[in-house]
């Protein structure tokens, strides 16, 4: 049984006081596992986040959407421009590796962490949130909460820190 890493949306539009700890961590976690996926952001033209919430950040080609940190070689790159990457061809992905559990760091745990730990867990593959490798561009309080949140949707058991201790930060 494999047990990839999800690496969302660590991307330098991204990085922020509250999130600058979160490159070197990824990077450094990113080594320890044979399976890494990573998430990148992109607000298309038409979006959601463009009409309901007037956010045109991240537009295609904008310097927000790099990544904030170099993948390993071999590392699965996944562009999404919803909250979550979890639709029919990443659970297909996720059979083909034979991996019932995911465990998943990066940029936003308020949000896009949230919404694929969620989807994950509602799809039936275990999401573990490796708390201490997420943050919140919004701030500390907000990366609490969703953690809260997180542990009362997903289990307690689902939102752990890094085994063997998360890198040091930056």
């Amino acid at each position: 049984m494999t047990t990839p890493l999800l690496i969302v949306d660590v991307q330098k539009g991204f990085i922020n006081d509250a999130t600058r700890h979160i490159p070197a961590r990824v990077a450094d976690l990113a080594r320890r596992y044979d399976q890494v996926l990573v998430t990148r952001f992109i607000n298309l033209e038409g979006s959601a986040h463009r009409r309901l919430i007037h956010w045109h950040r991240f537009a295609p080609g904008s310097d927000d959407t790099p990544l904030a940190f170099e993948p390993p070689a071999g590392a699965a790159m996944i562009e999404k421009s919803t909250y979550s990457c979890v639709d029919a061809a990443f659970r297909a992905r996720l059979e083909l590796i034979g991996a019932q559990e995911v465990h998943i760091c990066g940029i936003a745990t308020d949000n896009c962490v949230l919404k694929c730990a969620l989807d994950l867990f509602e799809s039936g593959f275990r999401p573990v949130v490796l708390a201490d490798a997420c943050a919140s561009h919004a701030g500390i309080d907000y990366h609490r909460w969703a953690l809260k949140i997180l542990r009362r949707l997903i289990g307690d058991e689902q939102v752990i820190d890094t085994p063997g201790g998360a890198a040091p930060a930056a």
